[in-house]
């Protein structure tokens, strides 16, 4: 496949042929197209530190933070400054890159923006990039973080527009879209993707590629999260999405939009060394690393540097241009 041409009109029969190539053919398209794009066995080393944690009147069935369900998350007030920068400076000196905060918000207030845009200007300071996630944001929101020197707005679709309601019915899905757009104009980078393994069908996991492929500008970081059951959400007892399956789908991001960066985000707890070296081949070049994702559990730093050298995988600088 030729992708010269960096498209946003792809259909979703398109997508599906995609999904349903033998896994070898998929997995060499996605390390061609990879290996075009960005530097080959590097993966780009991410932290992320809930900031502001529980208490979110939003209902999404796979988050535990939400108010509507009894997971035992401890709500807690916004962090400190000084703790997000010393969180911070732990985190680079691990060796990660970006820093990462969210925020259990269904949408911030102005003081609230105010506060992180102080978290952000301090975080860069250490000399990380920065990433945030808060909620949906108004356009002035967004130029605020813009002036603080936000990096990257994490917001994600979380699935297709088809199977939407069925996850989430506090908020509609033209609203992450319009946060998605103020982010944009803002000038910030967008991460934008999405949570698989929540019941849906392989349609439903196509229609959510499609979105992402087809907005004007391809995000420019896309995580692909495998659900992490936390019980006590809706979600719990889900049955578990095969490992291929997750491949495929980072296979298939890569392909669709190749200067983005695919993240593999949650979720890793449940994969194997095997699947996740098969995620690195699908594409996959960026991970969170810490023991810990908001309120989720994730592989411990030092497990993750043992699988990069047994996989030849370095910890990449945050640059992605192809070597």
């Amino acid at each position: 496949m030729n992708d010269h041409a960096i498209r946003h009109d792809w259909t979703l029969s398109e997508i599906l042929a995609l999904f349903e190539r033998p896994l070898s053919d998929l997995l060499f398209e996605a390390q061609s197209v990879h290996r075009r794009h960005h530097r080959a066995n590097e993966v780009q080393v991410s932290t992320l530190l809930s900031i502001k944690t529980g208490g979110c009147p939003e209902d999404c069935k796979y988050c535990p933070q939400s108010v509507h369900y009894e997971t035992g998350v401890d709500a807690h007030a916004l962090l400190p400054l000084d703790d997000v920068v010393s969180a911070a400076k732990k985190a680079r000196d691990a060796g990660a890159t970006r820093f990462c905060m969210g925020a259990a918000w269904r949408s911030p207030t102005n003081s609230q923006v105010r506060k992180v845009g102080e978290m952000v200007a301090a975080v860069k300071a250490t000399g990380m990039e920065t990433c945030v996630t808060l909620g949906m944001l108004t356009a002035e929101q967004a130029d605020e973080l813009a002036d603080a020197g936000l990096d990257y707005y994490n917001h994600n679709l979380d699935t297709s527009p088809e199977y939407y309601a069925e996850i989430i019915t506090s908020r509609v899905y033209q609203d992450r879209l319009d946060t998605l757009a103020h982010v944009r104009a803002a000038g910030i980078n967008v991460c934008c993707g999405g949570i698989v393994g929540m019941g849906e069908t392989r349609r439903d996991r196509a229609g959510l590629l499609r979105e992402l492929a087809n907005l004007a500008e391809h995000p420019e970081s896309v995580p692909i999260n495998n659900l992490v059951q936390v019980e006590g959400t809706p979600m719990h007892g889900t049955a578990p999405l095969d490992p291929l399956e997750l491949v495929r789908c980072i296979a298939v991001a890569r392909i669709l939009m190749p200067k983005s960066v695919v993240r593999l985000s949650a979720g890793r707890t449940d994969l194997s060394a095997e699947a996740q070296a098969l995620c690195f081949m699908a594409g996959a070049g960026s991970i969170f690393c810490g023991d810990q994702l908001l309120t989720t559990p994730n592989p411990a730093f030092d497990e993750d540097m043992a699988m990069f050298g047994d996989l030849g995988i370095k910890a990449s600088t945050g640059k992605t241009a192809a070597a």
